[in-house]
């Protein structure tokens, strides 16, 4: 009996480490398939994201941008001693940090996205350069950085070396697009502008203008009449092309109608930029301001043309805050100027309403994430790739899908 009872003990004691050994194998090759799996799904994640994404994001940079350098010149020095301008100027400038610090980390986080896009995936960028909404959108991250150059609290125009190489290098792209663009004005036919001109066109405008300005707030006055001059001829040419809603003109898709508050961001920005250069909110600033405000009470009273466009969250809304920002700071340099109560209520209002709109797309962006970016979620935005592009020489239609 002794032996048959030791035995089983023996059989026990010698089968331990040999299962302690499974357990500790099985356990390593669970955690590789985990870590194999995770792998995965972070790049499947990445893929979606980089291949969902496009230049239309920069919208969201471009308009807190606009608002960093509103609140930049709302609580800077100046001559107007209403109470309305006093009162506001009385907000912490800690809150300014606080608003560039989050446009500055945006603008950084979609530029790296873009790069990286770049990179893996060049031939969608090149149907982007090459498709006529898309190729307007690439202005917009220049756009962006040189509004927070303009409104950035650590550095000014006075750190002279600093400020201009990061002008270069951020205009330098703007001169390159522009001769992409406007030397195919002059190249591909009578009918091209007709065909490719559409509301995001203005965005190579205001690329210019931004530009101008950025270059007078440093003392280069002759760098910026040229770009100036060269957005604001082009710019004529642009609109009265929109205006006559020439055959290829109307062919924007419903979701991009927000891109239509572009026609008062352009004048807007106009009137900015030559103050800047004229050194005083003149006649000439005071024309395109009034222009603004027409075009923008304009839009205003059609809320149907909008309505399609709003049924569901997506990038596109963002263009409605930064024509705003730059219309309520043209306002703002007006009733400083004019130093009227008409001119301080209306900067007040211009000013709440363009908050109220940049805090609400702040809101519904965070809350509609997956919407935009994360994978099997329907991207609204990403399908202005897919419109047809048209070409004005043979009459026939080729599809661009991204």
């Amino acid at each position: 009996m002794a032996v048959i009872t030791s035995q089983p003990e023996l059989q026990l004691v010698v089968g331990t480490p040999h299962t302690s050994s499974s357990v500790a194998i099985d356990h390593i090759q669970n955690s590789s398939c985990l870590s194999t799996i995770i792998a995965r799904r972070i790049k499947e994640s990445l893929t979606s994201i980089l291949t969902k994404f496009h230049a239309g994001y920069f919208r969201v940079s471009l308009s807190l941008g606009g608002q960093a350098l509103l609140w930049k010149t709302l609580i800077g020095p100046t001559d107007d001693t209403s109470t309305l301008r006093l009162t506001l100027h009385m907000f912490h400038p800690t809150a300014f940090t606080l608003l560039w610090s989050f446009s500055f980390f945006t603008l950084v986080l979609l530029s790296i996205l873009y790069l990286l896009r770049c990179l893996f995936y060049f031939k969608m960028v090149k149907e982007e350069f090459l498709h006529r909404v898309g190729v307007n959108y690439l202005f917009a991250p220049s756009i962006s950085w040189l509004l927070l150059l303009q409104s950035g609290p650590f550095f000014t125009p006075n750190y002279h070396y600093s400020y201009v190489v990061l002008w270069w290098v951020f205009a330098v792209p703007v001169v390159v697009l522009d001769v992409k663009i406007y030397g195919q004005w002059f190249t591909k036919g009578k009918k091209f502008l007709s065909a490719v001109a559409n509301p995001t066109s203005q965005l190579s405008v205001i690329g210019n203008l931004v530009s101008a300005q950025a270059a007078a707030n440093m003392g280069w006055k002759e760098s910026a009449i040229g770009f100036f001059s060269l957005g604001m001829v082009h710019y004529l040419v642009l609109f009265v092309t929109l205006y006559q809603r020439l055959s290829g003109t109307d062919r924007l898709p419903t979701m991009l109608r927000p891109a239509f508050f572009l026609f008062f961001a352009a004048p807007s920005m106009a009137s900015l930029a030559w103050q800047s250069i004229a050194g005083s909110f003149d006649t000439t600033s005071k024309m395109l301001f009034f222009l603004s405000l027409f075009l923008f009470m304009s839009l205003v009273c059609r809320p149907t043309l909008f309505k399609r466009s709003m049924r569901r969250f997506n990038v596109a809304w963002w263009a409605y805050s930064f024509p705003l920002s730059v219309l309520a700071l043209a306002s703002m340099e007006y009733a400083e100027e004019v130093k009227g109560d008409i001119a301080h209520l209306l900067m007040l209002l211009l000013l709440t309403f363009s908050v109220l709109v940049s805090i609400t797309l702040i809101i519904f962006t965070l809350l509609n994430t997956k919407i935009l970016l994360l994978p099997n979620h329907f991207d609204h935005i990403g399908s202005f790739l897919s419109l047809p592009r048209v070409s004005p020489l043979s009459k026939k239609t080729t599809t661009t899908c991204v």
